[in-house]
C-alpha cells in the first residue's frame, strides 16, 4: 500500500510549497475542532507573487490525533487518510433536465437597456425550515422602478418549481428591495437569536456621491421588509460577498482585488459580527500593508482556459462560500474571456464556470482537481451558454442529493450582458469526492482518530463488499466490523463504538467494487452527524445543525 497518496494535479502545488508564508507557531495559536492548528498571526499575508500553487498547510503538518465529532468526514483530501490503494474520484454535479427553473417570464423583469433578467447574482437560494419553504433571492430588471437592476423574491414547496409572489414594497411585482446595485448576499441566519435579524443582507450598491461600489448592511425578519443601513463600507469593487464561518463564529467578506496583471483576484477580512465585517471593508492597496484585509488569492496556472480565446489569463470572478458539514465549501466562479469589449463587439458572453475548493481552516482552500464542477453549455439555446456564477446558500440537502443552484446566461442578439436565469443541478450527499475499489480488495487505513459519539455511519455505494474494523495505533484489530454487500445508502449504520469514545483509534476499510464518501461518528442512532447542512433542507434541524428534531 502506498503511504499519503499524491492525487493527480496536487504534484505542482507541493512543488512550490517553499512561496508559501504558513508557518505556524506554538505561541497564541488557537486549536480547530478538527485538531489544526492556527498560526499566531490570522489571517495568514501572502503577496500576490505566493497566489500561485499554494498548499494547504494542513495536509504537510497533521496533527498527532485528528478530533471526528463534528460532521461527516469527506474523502475531498488526505487529511484523514494515513495510507490506502484506494482511487480517489471527484465528481460532477448533473443539470436538471427541466432547467431552468426561474426565468424573466414578467414585464417587470427588465433591465434599463431593455434585457430581461432574473437569476441570483450571489444572492441567495436557502430552504427555511421554520417556513417549510426553499426561498430564493434574485437580481432582476429594475426598469420598473428607474433603476438598472433591483432585488426580487420567489418561493418553491419543491425546489423545482417557482413561483413570485407579489409583495407591497412594489406593486405587482416580487420586488423586495429597490436600490441600485450589483452583487449581493443574502444570509439566512440560522443561529441568529435576534428574530429581527434571522435574514442578513449583504448589498453592494451604488454611492451617488463617488459613483464608487460600497457595501450596504440591512436586516429583516421575513426576508421581505428589510431594515434602513445598520452598517455600511468604503469603497469597494464589484461582485463582493459575505459568509459565516461557524466553526470559528466569525463573518468573512470575500472582496473582488485587482492585482498587477490580473484585475480578478480576492481579498479577505473577517469580524465577529457583520456590522463590523462591514465597516472595516474596503479596497486596498497591496504595496501597503493593512490591519483587517489580506490579499486571499488569484487565478493560478491550472485554471481552465477558454478554448477559443487560449492567450486570455483566466481569473477569479468571484467566490462564494458555505459551511457543509466538516468543512467549508468554495465555489470559485472562473472567468475565461474574453474581455468585455471583445463581447460586444462579437455579441457573446463572456464564459464563467463553477469550480470547487475545500478548506478546514477557513481560509486556505484545497483544489484538487480544476475541470468545472458546474459548466457552460456552448449550444445556441442553451440557457447556461456562458457567464455561469454561483449562488450563496448552496448546496441545499434534499433527501439523497444536494441541490447546486447557478445563475446562467443566453446568446441574446440584442444585449451580450444579458437575458440571465437559473439553473438545478444535483449530486449526491458528500458526492464531491469518493475513495474507490475496482476489481480486487482495497484497504484504507485512516490516521489516529478521537471521537466521543456512539455510532459508527457510512455513506456508500457497494457492488461488492465493504467491511469496517477498528483497530489500534499499532494496527491489531479491536472490533471486527461486519462485511457488508450490494449497498447504496447516504446514511447507513455500520455498528456501534461507544466503548472506544475518548480513545485513540483507527479505522480500517476494506472494499471490493465500490465507492464511500465519507463516513462519521454518530451519538444517536438515527445518524445525524452535529455537522452544518449549509442551505438546510426539509426535514432538517432549524438551526442549520444535523441533529435530531426536537
Amino acid at each position: 500500500m502506498k503511504k499519503h497518496i499524491i492525487r493527480p494535479g496536487v504534484i505542482a502545488f507541493l512543488a512550490c510549497m517553499a512561496a508559501s508564508c504558513y508557518h505556524p507557531r506554538t505561541d497564541d495559536n488557537k486549536v480547530l475542532y478538527n485538531g489544526i492548528i492556527l498560526p499566531a498571526e490570522w489571517p495568514p499575508r501572502y503577496s500576490p507573487e505566493q497566489s500561485q500553487y499554494r498548499t494547504v498547510p494542513w495536509l504537510e503538518s497533521k496533527p498527532e490525533v485528528i478530533p471526528v465529532d463534528l460532521g461527516r468526514q469527506l474523502f475531498i483530501d488526505d487529511y484523514l487518510i494515513e495510507e490506502t490503494d484506494m482511487v480517489t474520484v471527484y465528481h460532477e454535479a448533473n443539470y436538471y433536465s427541466d432547467n431552468p427553473v426561474l426565468e424573466p417570464d414578467r414585464n417587470w423583469e427588465i433591465t434599463s437597456d431593455g434585457v430581461p433578467y432574473s437569476a441570483p447574482f450571489s444572492d441567495g437560494i436557502w430552504y427555511d425550515e421554520k417556513a417549510r419553504k426553499f426561498k430564493m433571492w434574485y437580481l432582476t430588471g429594475g426598469a420598473s422602478v428607474g433603476k438598472k437592476f433591483c432585488t426580487a423574491y420567489a418561493e418553491s414547496d419543491n425546489g423545482k418549481n417557482w413561483k413570485k409572489p407579489v409583495q407591497d414594497i412594489v406593486p405587482g411585482t416580487s420586488i423586495v428591495d429597490t436600490n441600485e446595485r450589483d452583487a449581493a448576499t443574502l444570509w439566512l441566519d440560522k443561529q441568529e437569536q435576534d428574530p429581527g435579524k434571522r435574514f442578513k443582507f449583504f448589498n453592494v450598491e451604488k454611492n451617488q456621491d463617488n459613483n464608487s461600489w460600497q457595501f450596504i448592511l440591512k436586516y429583516s425578519s421575513d426576508g421581505i421588509h428589510w431594515s434602513k443601513s445598520v452598517a455600511q463600507s468604503g469603497a469597494i469593487l464589484d461582485r463582493s460577498s459575505a459568509y459565516f464561518n461557524p466553526f470559528r463564529q466569525v463573518w468573512c467578506l470575500s472582496l473582488r482585488q485587482p492585482i498587477p496583471k490580473s484585475s480578478r483576484s480576492r481579498a479577505y477580512l473577517e469580524a465577529p459580527d457583520p456590522e463590523t465585517a462591514v465597516s472595516m471593508a474596503h479596497r486596498i492597496r497591496l504595496e501597503i500593508a493593512d490591519k483587517n484585509v489580506v490579499f486571499w488569492f488569484s487565478a493560478d496556472s491550472m485554471e481552465q482556459r477558454h478554448p477559443d480565446y487560449p492567450e486570455v489569463n483566466p481569473g477569479i470572478y468571484h467566490f462564494d462560500c458555505i459551511p457543509y458539514e466538516s468543512i467549508i465549501l468554495g465555489q470559485y466562479s472562473v472567468w475565461q474571456g474574453p474581455d468585455n469589449q471583445k463581447c460586444e463587439e462579437l455579441g457573446v458572453q463572456k464564459r464563467n464556470e463553477v469550480m470547487l475548493g475545500y478548506s478546514r481552516d477557513g481560509f486556505h482552500f484545497h483544489r484538487p482537481v480544476h475541470s468545472p464542477f458546474l459548466p457552460v453549455c456552448p449550444q445556441a439555446d442553451a440557457w447556461n451558454w456562458g457567464n455561469v456564477q454561483s449562488i450563496t446558500g448552496t448546496p441545499l440537502v434534499v433527501g439523497d442529493s444536494l441541490y447546486f443552484y447557478v445563475s446562467g446566461r443566453r446568446l441574446n442578439p440584442f444585449y451580450w450582458d444579458g437575458y440571465s436565469s437559473c439553473g438545478l443541478a444535483t449530486l449526491r450527499r458528500d458526492g464531491f469526492a469518493s475513495l474507490r475499489a475496482s476489481g480486487k480488495t482495497c484497504h484504507l487505513l485512516t490516521e489516529t482518530i478521537v471521537f466521543h459519539g456512539k455510532y459508527l455511519f457510512v455513506n456508500a455505494k457497494v457492488e461488492g463488499q465493504l467491511k469496517i474494523d477498528v483497530v489500534s495505533e499499532n494496527g491489531s484489530i479491536l472490533q471486527d466490523g461486519p462485511s457488508l454487500s450490494n449497498i447504496d445508502s447516504t446514511r447507513l449504520l455500520v455498528m456501534p463504538v461507544q466503548r472506544f469514545a475518548g480513545k485513540r483509534v483507527k479505522l480500517r476499510f476494506s472494499m471490493t467494487n465500490g465507492d464511500i464518501y465519507s463516513f462519521w461518528i454518530s451519538p444517536w442512532d438515527s445518524g445525524e452527524s452535529q455537522g452544518y447542512t449549509a442551505g438546510g433542507g426539509p426535514g432538517l434541524s432549524p438551526d442549520g445543525i444535523d441533529r435530531p428534531l426536537q
